[in-house]
């Protein structure tokens, strides 16, 4: 029985101490590897070098890759443990893309993994709005 393709997100966080030639080196044998397991690349985002929120094996920068890839599920634990035995990729996270993320990749807005701003409370802001209004017309200033 042929499983179905699906969808899948995986950013990787790659040693930032390497050089430029370096880096894009570790970027084509991520691509290579998920094309030659049946995998096929949607889109490929190089985010660049960035400071690290916390040290991760001692490192304080990465540079930043996101793949959209499309294929079997049994691609993925193949592709997880080609980043772990890759001593250059320092983290990595990888998810399937639901139809909601991908209906919203296509209106243009960011899917929840590239950290996309919180849902605004409508009427919170409302009653933030009246709370405003109150305090300005009583003439009370902060």
């Amino acid at each position: 029985m042929q499983h179905q393709s699906k969808i899948y997100e995986s950013i990787i966080i790659i040693n930032a101490t390497l050089e430029d030639t370096q880096i894009e080196a570790e970027i084509e044998k991520v691509k290579d590897f998920i094309t030659k397991n049946n995998g096929e690349i949607r889109s490929l985002e190089k985010w660049g070098r960035r400071r690290l929120a916390y040290a991760i094996k001692k490192k304080n920068n990465g540079f930043y890759v996101l793949y959209e890839f499309k294929s079997q599920g049994d691609l993925i634990a193949k592709l997880e443990r080609h980043y772990l035995l890759n001593e250059n990729v320092i983290r990595f996270l990888t998810v399937e893309l639901n139809k909601k993320a991908l209906k919203a990749r296509e209106v243009g807005q960011k899917t929840p993994i590239t950290m996309s701003e919180p849902p605004v409370d409508e009427a919170a802001k409302e009653a933030a709005k009246e709370a405003a209004k109150e305090v300005a017309a009583k003439g009370v200033t902060a």
